[in-house]
């Protein structure tokens, strides 16, 4: 198994908003009849897209050096990239194709976004930009929480 770097785990990390940012598109174009499923989706879309670029800046302001304890964490965060909810047979952009109904589509995102979250936790204790990473998760997490309210 080859070395993971920090720039790797937040390059992936800004690839998992552009697949959450694409399933979202996709779900809203798909559910465009339903104004309430519509506004959720697109909503959730446009945060992947501010989670995406903060992410970008952060990439931009990483040192050539692993941070402390980064070969343990490494390994951490590559079972969470090769799950196989990301590179698997269930993983996202393979996934979505098959949604039929909005409620398969939201099932679908509450899963996603709980796998995001496990990995921003774990980008979150190997870089010093904490406080970027607590306001993903923060957002993250109420991501989460209009995907129950709404399944409810």
């Amino acid at each position: 198994m080859s070395d993971y770097s920090i720039r790797e785990a937040v390059e992936m990390a800004v690839q998992t908003e552009k697949m959450g940012y694409e399933f979202y598109t996709e779900m809203a174009a798909k559910f465009k009849d339903n104004a309430d499923v519509n506004e959720l989706f697109t909503k959730l879309a446009n945060r992947e897209r501010v989670h995406e670029k903060t992410f970008e800046d952060l990439k931009d302001t990483l040192g050539g050096e692993a941070p402390e304890g980064w070969e343990e964490a490494s390994n951490y965060m590559r079972a969470i990239v090769e799950s196989a909810f990301f590179l698997g047979k269930e993983k996202a952009t393979a996934h979505m194709q098959g949604i039929e109904d909005y409620r398969q589509a939201v099932g679908f995102a509450l899963a996603f976004e709980k796998e995001t979250l496990l990995y921003f936790y774990g980008i979150r204790d190997m870089v010093k930009e904490k406080e970027v990473i607590d306001e993903i998760i923060n957002e993250e997490q109420s991501h989460i929480q209009w995907l129950t309210i709404f399944r409810k």
